[in-house]
This record gives structure tokens, C-alpha cells and sequence, in this order.
């Protein structure tokens, strides 16, 4: 966001809509012990090194990442701020903020960007549903409230039966939208695999509004070839359960 020519942060449209993971909380307390970590380290480097920068750290960091020989005084950089442990740090928070998502370690910069907008987008979903999924909630949820289900929203929790009266049909279940690009046709059959626990093709096929047998099939073993699933059986009794 900008104002004029000069940039501006404003978090609750750069940090409140980021879709971090919902992971485990042991994956949670890792993330949480490598950044108190790095903190810690460019901390103590500075203050046994007065004119040791950040910016400089990182400058040297980058050259190490892309194999570049270091000046002179790129080396005592990287000396005085142990730029090598520093990696290491970031290193290790990369692939553990990867195991959060469930996601390879190997995606490109595209690769992320695809798959955080195709996320955001499903987060968006939700939330007109009435799931909220809080990253703080001691901050954002104060209150202590559950999150809503989409019968919890107000105006739309189901009326009690008047006495004799007759039970209405069970509602339809409204299809998902099926999406356009392969990413997140995969983080859309993830999400749904979730849910149910176990899938088949015809189970997955019912809850997507026009998704091919073959496009779900992909889908599935992808996430199967990812570590995110386990397949079982052949044919048109194959089936899917998610990894826990």
C-alpha cells in the first residue's frame, strides 16, 4: 500500500488477510523457538559488534545463497555476525514454515505466490461462511468466542419444529466451485480431504460443481505423491485418507 510515492504498512490489509497455516502445535512452538532464535543471534552479533548492520548481515547472506565470493569486508561481515549460523537459522524456519502448510520444500517464489493467493481465496471462502481461523486469538478474539459454523450466523441458525408440525427436507448441500488452475485445484481437494477424513473419486467429484474424474484423480495423488495422503485400492474402488 502507498500513499503519494512512499510506501505505507497498514496491517489489516498486509498482515490480517496473510493465510498462515493451521498446524500443529508442536510445528507451531518450533516456528516460534527458530524465530526467538534469529532474534537472539542478530541481537547478541550486534551488540559485541558496534557497527555491525542488519542490512549488512543480510547482503552478505544473500551472496552465500547465490555462491558469490566475498570482499574483504564482506568477510569480516560474515565473521562478526556468524552469517553461516544465521543461514542455518533461516534455513531451518524455512522448511518448518513449509511442514506447516504441508508443502514441499522445493517450491519456486512463483510457486508460493500461487499457492498463498489460492489459500487467501479459500480463507475468504470460509470466512463468509463463518469460520474465522485466528492467528492470535488472545488478541483478536478476546472475548473467548468459538468460531461460528454457518448455522451459528446470526440470522441463520435453523428454527425449532413447532409441536406436530412436519420436519422440513433436509437442505442440498451446495457444490464447491471447482477451480480454473491446477494449485489450487490441489489446495481445494486438500482442503475438502481434510474434512472427510477418507475419499473416494465419486465423493470427491460430488462435492465440486463441474470437476472431470481425471482432474480429481491428479489432484489426489498429488497430494498422495506430497505426503499429504495415502491411496488404497485400484480402480473404481480407490480411495484417499488424509495424513494426520
Amino acid at each position: 500500500m502507498g500513499v503519494g510515492n512512499d510506501p505505507v504498512y497498514n496491517s489489516s490489509i498486509c498482515f490480517d488477510p496473510f493465510p498462515f497455516p493451521v498446524c500443529a502445535s508442536d510445528i507451531a512452538d518450533r516456528i516460534r523457538q527458530l524465530g526467538e532464535q534469529l532474534d537472539a543471534h542478530r541481537k547478541r552479533q550486534q551488540a559485541a559488534h558496534a557497527g555491525l548492520t542488519i542490512t549488512g548481515m543480510y547482503n552478505v547472506l544473500e551472496k552465500l545463497r547465490a555462491g558469490e565470493e566475498l570482499t574483504a569486508k564482506e568477510r569480516v561481515i560474515h565473521e562478526q555476525g556468524l552469517v553461516s549460523v544465521l543461514k542455518q537459522i533461516h534455513d531451518e524456519l524455512d522448511a518448518t514454515v513449509f511442514a506447516a502448510y504441508g508443502w514441499p520444500v522445493t517450491l519456486s517464489d512463483e510457486e508460493i505466490l500461487e499457492r498463498l493467493v489460492a489459500l487467501n481465496h479459500e480463507r475468504a471462502e470460509e470466512e463468509k461462511r463463518g469460520l474465522v481461523r485466528w492467528l492470535r486469538p488472545e488478541f483478536q478474539n478476546p472475548q473467548g468466542k468459538k468460531d461460528a459454523v454457518q448455522d451459528e450466523i446470526p440470522g441463520t441458525a435453523p428454527k425449532k419444529a413447532k409441536k406436530g408440525a412436519k420436519a422440513a427436507p433436509p437442505e442440498k448441500t451446495e457444490k464447491r466451485a471447482w477451480p480454473r488452475e491446477l494449485p489450487q485445484q490441489v489446495a481445494a481437494v486438500r482442503d475438502l480431504l481434510g474434512e472427510a477424513g477418507t475419499l473416494d473419486l465419486a465423493g470427491a467429484k460430488a462435492a465440486f460443481k463441474g470437476a472431470k474424474d481425471d482432474a480429481l484423480a491428479s489432484s489426489l495423488d498429488s497430494l498422495a505423491a506430497l505426503g499429504l495422503a495415502v491411496a488404497a485400492g485400484v480402480g473404481p474402488v480407490r480411495s484417499w485418507s488424509a495424513v494426520r
